[in-house]
């Protein structure tokens, strides 16, 4: 099934809740993404209708996380990058302070690289590491990270940069529950209660660690 009623959209996707009734559904990663076709329509406005999307995906127009995007029901996930061939526009996908999908306009060698959260830890044969990440992809690693940290990803190699870990005073980004799209500073973690008091500027709040990500 590629639609679902509008209605029932995600309500972090940035749509009206009334028009057509139908949107179109993402490939993969319902509740944590958002398809190419709403960012290229709905949102950047470069787009008039599906149609256009298809044209510039077969002209290999656009391209996500360093690779040329494959259907414009593909899901955008947070902190993927969008390069635009044609403008030359490059962006990072985000969360506003409402907790819906916003795009961040980023210079060309920035999007060349993405944070991601480490939500699963696999020894496999070989004694090798897989690391499972929040995006829904594996990397296979030596590097020193525990679930709950971050990896910068370098997306032109493909290779793992370097390891963000969970910690006091490690910036981090708050991508689900009521507080979601803030950034702070942890103050303190409680790992028994999993869950961490985070300083936003002019409150602490009290965030899961399920909820959020270690971004610097």
């Amino acid at each position: 099934m590629t639609h679902l009623k509008r209605q029932n959209a995600p309500k972090s996707w940035p749509i009206p809740r009334k028009g057509t009734t139908f949107v179109v559904r993402p490939n993969f990663g319902f509740s944590k993404g958002i398809p190419l076709l709403i960012i290229l329509r709905d949102m950047l406005k470069i787009a008039e209708n599906k149609k256009e999307v298809k044209k510039a995906i077969y002209m290999k127009n656009i391209i996500i996380n360093g690779r040329t995007a494959r259907d414009e029901k593909e899901g955008i996930f947070l902190f993927d990058t969008l390069n635009i061939i044609p403008t030359k526009k490059h962006y990072r996908i985000i969360l506003s302070q409402k907790g819906k999908f916003d795009l961040e306009e980023i210079k060309e060698h920035e999007s060349d690289y993405k944070i991601s959260k480490i939500i699963g830890k696999k020894i496999l044969k070989g004694k090798e590491v897989q690391l499972n990440l929040s995006d829904g992809r594996n990397f296979l690693s030596d590097i020193k990270c525990k679930v709950n940290d971050s990896i910068l990803i370098n997306l032109k190699n493909k290779k793992i940069e370097k390891c963000l870990a969970l910690r006091e005073n490690a910036n981090v980004f708050v991508f689900a529950g009521k507080h979601s799209g803030a950034k702070g500073k942890i103050e303190k973690i409680d790992l028994e209660k999993k869950i961490a008091s985070i300083n936003k500027g002019n409150e602490n709040i009290n965030v899961l660690i399920k909820q959020f990500m270690v971004i610097e």
